[in-house]
């Protein structure tokens, strides 16, 4: 069991016996559905990226950042880029990048940066034509999952 599993699920020990929907309902009040992301960054988070400067910025959908404890995943519109990195949860380093080449087969590097803030996570995505930032989220129709934390 992870440290995270372990603690949200001793909170739970009082309702042992009575776990109703009551019960477990009166535990969401007491710990919340999940904890910072300092905290507990694992787990699916999503926004939409907001251009800073450039152009061919992928701001119209969803983004997609996924942390666990030995990868991450940025998503740019949840499309089929994917950039992969190596999480750092004691450093709050969040960091993930993809090397491609353009159609003139020079490098192009794309790059994702992000930092826990309160309960979200904020990040910088940039590519050499796209500078864009993002605050991301807990999806909000997966409550019931980010208690528990990770499956």
């Amino acid at each position: 069991m992870t440290d995270t599993f372990k603690r949200r699920f001793s909170l739970l020990r009082p309702f042992h016996g009575a776990a109703s929907c009551a019960g477990l309902a009166v535990a969401g009040l007491l710990c919340g559905a999940a904890g910072s992301a300092a905290d507990d960054p694992y787990g699916d988070w999503i926004g939409t990226l907001v251009a800073d400067q450039g152009h061919n910025c992928p701001v119209n959908g969803v983004s997609l950042m996924q942390i666990e404890p030995k990868r991450i995943i940025f998503a740019p519109e949840t499309g089929s880029l994917v950039l992969r990195g190596k999480p750092n949860k004691e450093t709050q380093h969040y960091h993930a990048q993809l090397l491609m080449q353009d159609a003139n087969h020079k490098p192009l590097p794309m790059v994702f940066e992000a930092h826990p803030v309160g309960d979200t996570f904020e990040g910088v995505y940039g590519t050499p034509e796209c500078r864009a930032h993002i605050t991301l989220k807990r999806p909000e129709n997966r409550t019931w999952k980010n208690f528990l934390g990770n499956e």
